[in-house]
């Protein structure tokens, strides 16, 4: 099923295939704002409500799988690459940083929409250059950013391109903020729990920023690789921590995934080798969701000492960068 829909004034895109079904709202960054497992009744995102329509457009980041251009936060809200100063409006002003970016709430068209036997594919695509002045002017490059849904019985796969259409190199840190639904399927809160493939925990300041120490993790944090973390219904958690594959199953497992440990139903959030770090945030911890949130680089990566060793790349004149993550329920 691939249709066209309203969703509380939204103009949305539902597919489903087997027992998944997705929707998707292009006008507000691209943004997969559902997908559940309608046979086993898990809801793996958090949704919107009717009455949080108005919040979703203000706050896009705290529903379904919101971009992050660039992920986290830049000190001062600039930077410096090849000679060029790069320059943010300040949007968090007791830190004094700039934060998520704003692709997360631009309007994407729907590139293609192809259902075949065995998947639904779904394309989004955006332009910036200097008509989409919401981009460009703090961020001088033309570039494409296109994100790609694939939906089959197995789950989701979502592949996000970013084309570099300007004559510099681009540089460039991409993220998701990925509210997972918690409980995704009744019960308690205590019944969850949630493991993520993490190293170490970077240490931040006051203003939320890498300090550029890295620690051991402390006895809470060593849960989330063995065991699993409760990350709702409790304390507030917002922590950085670097990418290290955990063992799920007799495997390595490069990701996240939260589990009912009444039911033993699991949700499953893959990335690949693009991710190199996490924050994790669950916003005081009394609301139905933990963010993992997969970040290409180190928050304020661009202005460490050693930027490439915290994950910061860019891109040449004509060419891709592209990342991939899976969602799957088991």
């Amino acid at each position: 099923m691939l249709r066209c829909v309203d969703y509380y004034g939204l103009q949305a895109v539902e597919f489903s295939k087997g027992d998944y079904v997705a929707l998707l709202v292009p006008e507000m960054g691209a943004n997969l704002i559902r997908l559940a497992d309608v046979r086993r009744g898990v809801e793996v995102l958090h949704t919107p409500a009717r009455e949080e329509i108005e919040t979703f457009r203000k706050r896009p980041q705290i529903f379904g799988l919101p971009i992050l251009f660039p992920p986290n936060r830049i000190a001062d809200g600039c930077y410096t690459f090849e000679g060029r100063t790069y320059r943010y409006p300040i949007t968090i002003e007791k830190e004094n940083n700039y934060h998520h970016g704003i692709l997360k709430s631009q309007p994407f068209q729907v590139s293609k929409a192809v259902e075949t036997d065995d998947e639904v594919l779904v394309e989004c695509r955006y332009y910036a250059n200097a008509g989409c002045d919401a981009i460009f002017r703090d961020f001088p490059h033309e570039f494409k950013c296109k994100i790609i849904y694939r939906l089959t019985a197995q789950g989701l796969e979502q592949e996000v391109v970013f084309t570099n259409r300007s004559r510099q190199r681009m540089p460039l840190g991409v993220g998701f903020h990925t509210p997972l639904r918690i409980p995704f399927a009744g019960g308690e809160e205590a019944d969850y729990v949630m493991r993520v493939a993490v190293g170490e925990q970077v240490e931040l300041s006051g203003r939320n920023l890498p300090t550029g120490r890295k620690l051991p993790l402390n006895e809470q944090f060593a849960k989330l690789r063995d065991g699993g973390l409760r990350v709702t219904g409790c304390d507030a958690i917002e922590a950085g921590f670097t990418l290290r594959e955990i063992d799920v199953d007799g495997k390595p497992y490069r990701g996240a995934l939260v589990e009912n440990l009444r039911t033993g139903v699991r949700v499953f959030y893959e990335v690949d080798r693009q991710t190199t770090y996490w924050t994790i945030w669950n916003n005081g911890g009394q609301v139905p969701y933990c963010c993992p949130e997969p970040q290409s680089w180190t928050t304020n990566a661009p202005n460490a000492a050693d930027p490439e060793a915290e994950g910061f790349q860019s891109v040449a004149p004509g060419e891709s960068w592209s990342a991939k993550y899976r969602l799957y329920v088991r």
